[in-house]
């Protein structure tokens, strides 16, 4: 099949390339219509590798994805040929002690679209288990079902808070998923979310959400805005989105004593970690990576219509202009949030 590959770093082309299509008895083939620009991918095209995965042969891009199901194993009852989905792209090891604990989402064996050396899904076909398969509700597009997953990673941000009816969060970084946390947060309970960055392109978009607060930072520092809306006590919940090294200077001076603080940006070099100003707060800190046992719940708030991420979606582009997609998002261009590319018409 046609396929998207990244040969190696800086290097892309739209080529043939083998791969397995059999459908096995718990499985489902689906045609791809709607695959998102994740900033992972991009990642590995400019820097061939995140952290200990490293792009050492080709590699097929793209794991937010939608489309609709064409053949399902024999086993598979919730799903017919012509039903619309969106897929979760990690594929674990159920038998395995993490699955049976509920956080299969750092089993050491998930299999995990685009992440080497696995295999991604910017190409017309993929099978995928029935399992971590969801069927899209009547008024979900497929656009926005490819915006199911780095929502999931807000979700699962969300749900690692605690957030209690009411609570103030704030998040660092008003990138994709910075955004995608804080309309999590304010689903999850939040009675307002303010979130930081210098882009004012980035931060004008945030803005437009009801309940969300936006702060230049070439303004006014994080801790003066939050000091503000919560007479000086701070933040309940804190969500550090941007993967800055810098992010982390001052960080315990947002949250409120006993709030929490949610890593959810990986940052690409070492941090310095204030541990006195954390145990001096009682801070609770939790990380997160993926999302488990998320998906379908993301999924219902987007087609309940309490979370509207279309506005999020800010290019599209055909599939044979994928390379120029991916050249786009390298730019990192500060109107930009998601781009999507379509697989089909």
């Amino acid at each position: 099949m046609r396929a998207l590959v990244l040969e190696r770093q800086h290097e892309l082309s739209l080529r043939e390339i083998d791969l397995p299509l059999e459908v096995g008895p718990t499985d489902v083939k689906i045609a791809l219509h709607t695959v998102g620009v994740c900033g992972s991918d991009v990642h590995y095209y400019t820097h061939g590798r995140i952290g200990n995965f490293i792009v050492n042969a080709p590699m097929v891009l793209g794991h937010e994805a939608a489309g609709t199901v064409v053949e399902v194993g024999s086993k598979v009852t919730n799903l017919k040929a012509g039903d619309r989905v969106c897929m979760e792209p990690g594929i674990p090891d159920l038998s395995s002690r993490a699955s049976k604990l509920g956080i299969y989402n750092v089993d050491p064996s998930v299999v995990f679209w685009a992440t080497p050396p696995v295999h991604g899904v910017l190409t017309p076909f993929t099978v995928h288990p029935a399992a971590f398969t969801y069927k899209l509700p009547d008024n979900v597009s497929f656009a926005e079902g490819a915006m199911v997953e780095p929502f999931a990673v807000g979700m699962q941000a969300a749900a690692r808070a605690g957030i209690a009816p009411g609570d103030v969060g704030a998040v660092i970084g008003a990138g994709p998923i910075g955004i995608m946390v804080a309309l999590a947060a304010l689903a999850g309970g939040c009675s307002k979310v303010l979130i930081s960055d210098f882009s004012k392109e980035k931060l004008e978009i945030a803005g437009r959400y009801d309940g969300i607060v936006p702060v230049d930072l070439t303004k006014e520092t994080f801790a003066t805005a939050i000091a503000r809306e919560t007479d000086s006590w701070g933040a309940d919940v804190v969500f550090e989105a941007s993967g800055s090294a810098k992010a982390y200077n001052g960080i315990f001076d947002l949250v409120r004593p006993g709030g929490a603080l949610v890593l959810v940006g990986l940052p690409v070099e070492p941090v310095t970690f204030d541990v006195p100003g954390a145990i001096a707060k009682e801070v609770r800190i939790e990380t997160v990576f993926r999302y488990a046992n998320i998906y379908d719940r993301a999924l219902a708030l987007i087609g309940s219509g309490k979370v509207d991420l279309k506005p999020l979606i800010t290019g599209t582009y055909a599939f044979e202009e994928s390379i120029a997609a991916f050249e786009r998002a390298a730019k990192a261009l500060p109107t930009d949030v998601k781009l999507q590319i379509l697989m089909e018409g």
